[in-house]
């Protein structure tokens, strides 16, 4: 009785216009914190009559924008398949009344100089008001993703591969392991498809076990601590939506303006390693900003290949020679839905953390684990064909670290694909002619009916 409610709940969700004639539906999913962020969101790619689904999940500071341009190439590629891109329950805390007309200049006022629209100002605190956010740890994740899959699944009537870009590859694999009350999570899927992210390596080294060890002896510490400030402020700005909100500005702005000089340039929370030294376009600016070659080291999880500064004009404009266009990064973050996460739980990172602590000691159960309800029991029995495919972020971790889950449970097909000249985000936005990841991706799910 109880699922059949469930199901006519999620139905009769609110669903949304999407860019590109994909349709964004809300999930119903009980959780921590207010009813009104009782959901999750999912923006649907492809043919309804599909019978096989795969489901991604964006990484750190990530939404489901993040696939606008990948899902379309995806589907278009392989026959009878839906992309169903997933946004954590954190999408409801943004309050994206800057972005509905569309318009970059309406939206950087009304974010960044509090200028009203009708008679409503953007809360700037709210990342230190909504605390509940503490507790969107991996056992909430996983709950809210279960939701998503039973629906994708449709009671057996679809297929469901399951995968993630980061450290949504963390949750996919954290998904599969999963103890459900007796039914281990790979049984709701065919397939996982890893993008640069996944289960951690192990440690290979003298310095690499300690480093292991202060982190799971630092662990609990840093849980009490996200209780005050429960959401990650990537940018260290002194807010969590900073990092978020000027990818999707910049991003529209690129998109809407892209010759027109930057304003976000002259800003001054934006931090001045992600400004050009010159005045540029807003193409150019996004694309700075983005490029491994030009931002900073330390925001790796947001690096792409993409291009460099115009040699001349003024303002400069941006040339692409990379692997991604700069247009088409920007459709992945400036279309609707968005492709950054505001509010991302500092909870979710610390759990997985966690778990890949106690994978180093072959996923068992450990005190740790049990203490934060972390179910992740079935590594040895996953028994799905696995994708696995890295860029030179991790320094060849990923793959380390899908061979050692692929030695140690009963999957039997795994493919690997190493492509040290990309960059974090390039399997997301690169172009469909240079894409190792399409090339590799879509054979692979051709494969599984």
């Amino acid at each position: 009785m109880k699922s059949r409610i469930l199901v006519a709940a999620v139905l009769s969700a609110l669903v949304v216009p999407a860019t590109g004639g994909a349709k964004t539906i809300a999930v119903p999913a009980p959780g921590p914190g207010p009813a009104a962020t009782d959901k999750v969101f999912v923006t649907k790619y492809g043919p309804a009559s599909a019978k096989r689904v795969l489901v991604l999940v964006p990484g750190t500071n990530g939404g489901a924008g993040n696939f606008a341009v990948l899902a379309p190439d995806i589907v278009a590629r392989v026959a009878g398949l839906q992309v169903w891109a997933f946004d954590r329950r954190s999408e409801s805390l943004e309050d994206r009344t800057g972005f509905k007309d569309g318009n970059p200049d309406t939206a950087f006022g009304y974010y960044f100089k509090q200028q009203a629209i009708n008679g409503k100002k953007f809360d700037l605190g709210l990342g230190s008001t909504a605390l509940y956010g503490a507790d969107w740890g991996l056992k909430t994740q996983i709950d809210d993703l279960r939701r998503v899959v039973a629906l994708a699944r449709d009671g057996g009537k679809r297929t469901v591969i399951l995968g993630g870009h980061s450290i949504g590859a963390s949750e996919a694999v954290a998904y599969a392991s999963w103890d459900f009350a007796g039914r281990p999570g790979y049984k709701d899927i065919a397939g996982l498809v890893l993008i640069d992210g996944g289960e951690g390596a192990k440690p290979r080294t003298a310095k690499d076990r300690a480093d292991l060890a202060t982190r799971e002896r630092k662990l609990p510490a840093s849980i009490e601590a996200a209780k005050t400030k429960p959401y990650l402020d990537l940018l260290k700005v002194g807010v969590p939506f900073a990092s978020g909100l000027f990818s999707e500005l910049g991003a529209l702005y690129a998109l809407k303006q892209p010759r027109v000089r930057s304003l976000v340039q002259d800003f001054a929370l934006l931090p001045n390693s992600l400004k050009p030294p010159v005045s540029a376009t807003n193409e150019a600016q996004f694309g700075f900003a983005f490029d491994a070659k030009t931002s900073p080291a330390k925001l790796g999880l947001l690096h792409t290949t993409v291009g460099g500064l115009a040699p001349a004009g003024d303002p400069r404009g941006w040339v692409d020679n990379g692997l991604t266009p700069v247009q088409r990064l920007a459709q992945a973050f400036g279309g609707n839905p968005g492709g950054a996460e505001w509010y991302f739980p500092v909870r979710l990172s610390l759990d997985l953390g966690a778990v890949g602590i106690a994978s180093a000691k072959g996923l068992t159960k450990t005190p740790l684990t049990d203490r934060l309800g972390l179910r992740t029991w079935n590594r040895s029995k996953i028994d799905v064909p696995l994708l696995a495919y890295q860029t030179s972020l991790s320094k060849g971790g990923v793959l380390r670290g899908a061979r050692a889950l692929v030695a140690g449970s009963k999957i039997r097909r795994s493919v690997y694909v190493d492509d040290p000249k990309a960059s974090h985000l390039d399997p997301l936005a690169g172009s469909t002619a240079k894409s190792r990841f399409l090339k590799a991706v879509v054979p692979f799910l051709k494969t599984i009916r």
